[in-house]
């Protein structure tokens, strides 16, 4: 398989709405779909839905299902500050071609919650994937194709490098994105630190209190800049933004950023696992990296990280003014890569 190439699909053209109705209708996952009241200027907004709820781990976990019961799972995984509308397209293609697709809610994002008030609030990497490892157990899912997007790429790539036997194959946005504290103390180029100015806002109490109060425009911002051609509405914007009136969802997100930079602790429970991530270990799962050609976030080139893939990978940019949400923007592409493993 070749290192990289760039995978041309046309943006949202892969299957017309109408059509992805029908698809979804033939294998049973036409109740996956919600229509919102205030339609878009192309077709009526339309939602994961309905959602379930199920305890896993530390969280009550909502989530969306979409598919036959008994197809090969797919676990999608969002980011920051996205929600399981970054695959509200790509769920119903891949349930559509006879997957279990399962898509949650990360701790602190919808209607996922603590199931003690006695949890840290806790958002370092290691325990977001050992969320998604619980949930897997709960769901009694032994091995699954787990892709991501940002947080959710992170997370992704985590589960593959620690528990490779839970993971049949890998998607990964924006590639390899393990990091440590120990990396994070590793100043950067003048311009790349620009990028992740909201990193250092969200380590001081000012940041804490801007994002508390100012979280719908603040994610507003993020999406705006991480997808400067992505020409998304309000509603479509609004769909997700719910998501963040999650009670923990602040102390999440800050979390996240400030134990990164060192900042805050970890829980203790989690320390082995992060000694294993800080030396960055390879994955050796069948991997498709993707990388749109407009990403405006933060992100590491692809030859950066492709030595880090040591079994079958295969690295694709998609073009087209593609941005960071890549799944929501390229669902077609972001679909093909998963279903793409399966045949190799």
């Amino acid at each position: 398989m070749s290192n990289t190439h760039a995978f041309a699909l046309p943006r949202r053209s892969f299957l017309g709405a109408a059509a992805i109705g029908a698809m979804a209708a033939q294998f049973g996952t036409a109740a996956a779909w919600a229509q919102d009241a205030a339609p878009t200027s192309a077709a009526p907004l339309r939602r994961l839905a309905p959602l379930k709820n199920i305890h896993a781990g530390v969280l009550d976990v909502e989530y969306a299902e979409l598919g036959p019961a008994d197809g090969d799972p797919v676990i999608l995984l969002h980011g920051w500050p996205y929600d399981i509308h970054t695959y509200v397209d790509v769920a119903p293609l891949l349930a559509a071609a006879g997957r279990r697709v399962i898509v949650p809610h990360l701790r602190g994002y919808g209607g996922t919650r603590f199931l003690s008030e006695a949890t840290p609030r806790n958002g370092q990497q290691s325990a977001v994937a050992v969320d998604i490892i619980a949930l897997m157990d709960a769901l009694k899912i032994r091995q699954a194709t787990i892709a991501g997007c940002d947080w959710g790429a992170r997370t992704a790539c985590i589960m593959a490098a620690l528990w490779p036997e839970r993971v049949k194959a890998l998607v990964s946005v924006s590639g390899y994105l393990i990091g440590s504290q120990q990396s994070g103390q590793v100043p950067l180029p003048p311009e790349a630190e620009l990028q992740w100015w909201y990193q250092y806002y969200f380590a001081t109490e000012r940041g804490r209190l801007g994002y508390e109060k100012n979280r719908k425009a603040f994610a507003r911002l993020i999406w705006q800049t991480a997808s400067p051609r992505w020409a998304f509405d309000d509603a479509t914007f609004e769909r997700s933004a719910a998501a963040f009136d999650n009670p923990d969802h602040v102390r999440i997100v800050v979390h996240n950023y400030r134990w990164r930079l060192g900042l805050e602790d970890g829980e203790a429970k989690y320390g082995e696992l992060e000694a294993r991530l800080a030396q960055a270990p390879l994955i050796g799962v069948p991997t498709i990296t993707l990388e749109g050609d407009a990403n405006g976030a933060p992100h590491p080139q692809p030859s950066a990280y492709a030595r880090k893939f040591a079994g079958r990978y295969e690295h694709r940019t998609i073009p087209g003014g593609i941005g960071h949400n890549l799944p929501q923007e390229a669902p077609a592409a972001f679909a093909a890569a998963v279903l793409d493993l399966a045949k190799r």
